[in-house]
């Protein structure tokens, strides 16, 4: 009998800084299930190597079907959805979950699975057989796509520059929230630590905005010249507001300062109004490294 509640999973599948004994680097499949907020760790890991000449999605359909009866094993749920984060694996990935009846997300919002992997490339291979020590050779650089303005029924009537302690935000699961995406806050983190974020106001649209919103898979906030930018999905820009120099330089420096101290926290809320006493949606947000 199956003893959990259903979590998302989060996939990365790629190759990694090992020569196999053939001479070819090492395919690797990391799954993780998406943490709950208060739980703080995923309950689920799965890794299994894939043979570089089987990197197909016959090959990766075979071994989700052995992640999904792994986890049954471990009287855990199958997964309500499953986030792929590689823009370029994404057709793959597509094929495979199709074939098993998973719902793919396409989101670079997995920020677990991107700490497992840090972990990983610091830990796990540098200690393999066949590492590949010293600066690897450069991929190409994507072209960041412009970010496009948000279309009016997303628009609300006004904005706002905010900040949170760390130690609210461990609290946020209690709050009365409407549309939301919350993740584990670092337990290490002091509670007086400030976590940048903006507060977006709509008399009549804050629900169907926040709903709007929830569809994007936000990512992070950032500073790009002088635009406030939302990074959304896997490749998604949207231009939230344009800011005058001054404002901008202070944004972006929080937001440097909150990589450091908050572990990249960040936050987005939508609420009707400024004296508003709940939310109609909020999310946790996390400045990674996406590779």
């Amino acid at each position: 009998m199956i003893a959990t509640a259903s979590a998302d999973w989060e996939l990365d599948f790629y190759s990694r800084p090992i020569l196999e004994p053939d001479g070819k680097k090492r395919w690797e499949l990391l799954i993780c299930s998406t943490p709950d907020p208060i739980e703080g760790s995923p309950s689920f890991r799965y890794v299994s190597t894939c043979p570089a000449g089987n990197v197909n999605s016959s090959w990766l359909k075979q071994a989700l079907q052995a992640a999904l009866e792994s986890a049954k094993s471990e009287n855990l749920a199958p997964p309500r959805r499953l986030r792929c984060w590689r823009a370029s694996m994404r057709t793959m990935v597509q094929r495979a979950a199709e074939g098993l009846g998973l719902e793919l997300i396409p989101s670079r919002r997995c920020y677990a699975l991107v700490e497992w992997l840090q972990e990983r490339e610091r830990e796990v291979y540098p200690a393999e057989d066949g590492y590949m020590a010293g600066p690897l050779a450069p991929g190409p650089i994507p072209i960041q796509p412009l970010a496009l303005p948000l279309p009016e029924a997303a628009r609300g009537d006004s904005w706002s520059w905010a900040t949170l302690p760390v130690g609210a935000l461990k609290e946020a699961s209690d709050w009365p929230l409407g549309f939301n995406g919350l993740v584990p806050v670092p337990g290490e983190l002091d509670d007086s630590v400030p976590v940048p974020g903006l507060r977006l106001f709509s008399a009549s649209r804050a629900l169907a905005i926040a709903g709007w919103l929830a569809g994007l898979e936000p990512v992070r906030l950032e500073i790009s010249g002088q635009q406030l930018v939302l990074e959304a999905g896997l490749e998604d820009r949207w231009l939230l507001a344009s800011l005058e120099a001054p404002e901008a330089e202070a944004a972006a420096a929080a937001f440097r300062a909150s990589i450091d101290a908050a572990a990249g926290l960040q936050f987005i809320a939508v609420q009707a109004s400024e004296t508003a006493t709940s939310l109609d949606g909020f999310w946790l947000l996390r400045a990674l490294s996406d590779g």
